[in-house]
């Protein structure tokens, strides 16, 4: 792997994920897209763009969901307060208008991002752990901050069009990121199985920054 652990078994699942994943998470967080999004450069449509990806994505990872439900090792990550299909559901509704499922399609990123996910995630409960992790988190850690800079640059005034950020059912976003890495903690991966885990991570978040990379062409920053 590209990101080897600094840390020992002594740490603790968790932060030996987030050390591996470090480098990957930094590069998908600072792609130009992401950058252009955030400074309010994204045109409307380019954002719009972004949820139908984010769809696509959800769409097989919350199956993948279902599948691992009664896994012991995958299940204790499945909480349906997680769940984010029906708001982006909801977000492309409102940024597309009521005919959105036959407008958007999964590019060519987002295609090979699924099709990772339908390899890894319906089978190996560690890997649907990896992927979940990676998106989850992530959303739990940024979104309000991505939400925020979304509502000022299109206008929005309401939760309309951001209601993938929000997460009503967890009213604590610190205390749930809190039990989730408790949760990694408890996994009894063996050395080999932890290196394959944070290994599939770190392709999770190399799926996002293509992602985002093929947004970015399609949508260029305003000038």
């Amino acid at each position: 792997m590209s990101d080897t652990p600094t840390l020992t078994e002594a740490d603790g699942l968790a932060a030996r994920l987030r050390a591996a994943t470090d480098a990957a998470h930094r590069a998908a967080e600072s792609t130009p897209y992401i950058t252009a999004l955030i400074a309010g450069q994204i045109p409307r449509a380019g954002y719009a763009a972004l949820v139908a990806q984010h769809y696509f994505v959800y769409e097989t990872l919350e199956e993948a969901a279902e599948a691992m439900r009664g896994d012991a090792v995958a299940g204790p990550f499945v909480a349906d307060e997680l769940t984010r299909l029906p708001r982006l559901a909801e977000d492309l509704a409102f940024l597309l208008g009521p005919g959105w499922r036959d407008r958007i399609a999964p590019n060519a990123a987002t295609e090979a991002y699924r099709d990772r996910l339908r390899e890894v995630c319906f089978t190996w409960p560690a890997g649907f752990v990896a992927h979940h992790y990676t998106r989850y988190l992530g959303d739990l850690s940024g979104g309000a901050f991505v939400a925020a800079a979304v509502r000022r640059t299109y206008g929005f005034t309401t939760d309309d069009g951001t209601r993938f950020y929000q997460f009503e059912q967890i009213p604590s976003r610190g205390r749930f990121k809190r039990e989730y890495r408790d949760r990694l903690d408890a996994l009894a991966l063996d050395p080999a199985e932890f290196e394959r885990t944070a290994d599939e991570a770190v392709i999770a978040f190399e799926l996002n920054r293509e992602l985002f990379h093929h947004l970015g062409a399609a949508h260029p920053a305003m000038q």
